[in-house]
């Protein structure tokens, strides 16, 4: 009997991870993300895109050194916004590492999958900011007529995953989840539902994001979100500390291949993790402030776990949304509590937006990679800059330096404005 008549029904739907992709603050590939979360690299600096004059706030996560020319043609760059240009850079890194992508020129195109059953689902949480800023600076001092050409398409969250379904001819699903800071992760759950569901065999997902810009700055900066730390950009973003005063806003993409287990084995492709479990939930409680009960985010987890078939005590890592805020924090700790009960005081949990920012639709992406990274390298990221824990913040969150150990199964959550709560589990593929 061919061995694939012999996957039973679970089998047939489970889904892996075959490639991954990233453009980030502390690094531009996966290898570069992986060693400097090892680090405990801060990615946190002055900002040097605009003038801060002004400002409160003059730091972010930006992602410097960017040369999409790398991963995308003149042309095809000169036509997208920086978030669509990050997206589309961690997706050739991701097809490339899955053996699903062909390079011929400047022309890329999808190979050894067909790309009517081949989709793109991307989360984004704001579009083109500079697009918008630039286009509304040259109306009102010019009028219409100087305004980008491109404007519109440019600006608009789905151009990311519209323009990599055009760079590779894929030709199944290609949307774009927003739900604010959750967007990425719950774009992975969504392509996740696609694969099981057989309405696709392989499927280009995460999230991307790239606001900061005045507009971006100047929006948090008035939520009284963001850090003030000027003089310390690098110890800015403190996680689960007593002295943190707000979150670091960052930039960047995180791309995942996600293929059903039966495709990925019949054209003997690598697998590096097991995409176990998708939970979302949320709590109808505030526009821009989580629950505090922490139950909401709590079902999530719940949801993620009996999705994936696993017990609380499964789990070894958990990746916290950890934004450095004073809401968020110590809700976040009741969430994992809620969910984990006893073992919540076991499990390792840690927050690498201490290291890159808060990533917005792009810390999904990041945040899932890291997950598959610490299952297949052994290792626990640290949450660096974690001093003086709040007493209120009470779990292990792997304090400043990496922690170094066997992991099978490992859980993501995002927490997004509106009350969103999505959560992803990876496990260790056999």
């Amino acid at each position: 009997m061919d061995e694939m008549d012999e996957m039973d029904e679970h089998d047939m739907k489970k889904v892996v991870v075959t490639g991954m992709g990233i453009i980030s603050p502390i690094g531009h590939s996966v290898e570069a993300f992986s060693r400097a979360l090892k680090d405990g690299k801060s990615g946190v600096s002055a900002i040097d895109c605009f003038d801060t004059a002004g400002f409160d706030v003059k730091i972010a996560g930006q992602v410097r050194g960017f040369d999409p020319s790398r991963w995308i043609s003149g042309k095809n760059a000169r036509k997208m916004a920086r978030f669509t240009q990050f997206a589309a850079a961690a997706s050739d890194q991701a097809l490339s590492q899955a053996g699903l992508a062909a390079v011929e020129g400047e022309t890329r195109r999808l190979v050894n999958a067909d790309p009517a059953r081949t989709g793109v689902v991307l989360g984004n949480g704001i579009g083109g900011f500079e697009i918008v800023s630039e286009s509304f600076k040259k109306l009102h001092e010019a009028g219409p007529d100087r305004m980008l050409p491109l404007t519109i398409p440019m600006m608009i969250g789905n151009e990311a995953a519209g323009n990599i379904s055009m760079i590779y001819g894929t030709k199944g699903p290609a949307f774009t989840q927003i739900t604010a800071c959750s967007s990425g992760t719950d774009a992975l759950g969504e392509a996740l539902d696609l694969i099981r569901a057989g309405r696709c065999d392989v499927v280009i997902a995460g999230g991307t994001e790239s606001c900061i810009v005045p507009f971006g700055i100047g929006g948090f900066q008035k939520l009284k979100t963001l850090s003030t730390r000027n003089d310390e950009p690098q110890k800015a973003s403190r996680p689960f500390d007593r002295d943190r005063d707000g979150f670091v806003l960052g930039e960047g993409a995180g791309v995942l291949i996600l293929e059903s287990e039966k495709h990925a084995r019949a054209r003997g492709a690598a697998v590096l993790a097991e995409f176990a479990g998708y939970g979302v939930s949320a709590d109808a409680y505030h526009i821009t402030a989580p629950d505090p009960s922490g139950n909401g985010g709590g079902s999530a987890i719940k949801n993620a776990l009996e999705d994936a078939g696993l017990r609380p005590e499964d789990i070894q890592y958990y990746n916290a949304h950890g934004t450095s805020t004073e809401i968020n924090d110590p809700t976040e700790t009741k969430m994992i509590k809620h969910a984990f009960g006893d073992h919540a005081y076991k499990i390792k949990v840690s927050s690498i937006k201490s290291m890159t920012g808060h990533c917005v639709a792009g810390s999904g992406g990041m945040e899932a990679i890291a997950c598959v990274l610490a299952i297949r390298e052994g290792f626990y990221p640290p949450t660096i800059n974690l001093d003086c824990p709040d007493t209120e913040c009470d779990l292990d969150y792997v304090p400043n330096k990496v922690q170094y150990g066997e992991i099978n199964a490992a859980a993501s959550g995002s927490l997004g404005f509106g009350g969103h709560n999505g959560v992803v589990v990876f496990k260790k593929y056999s």
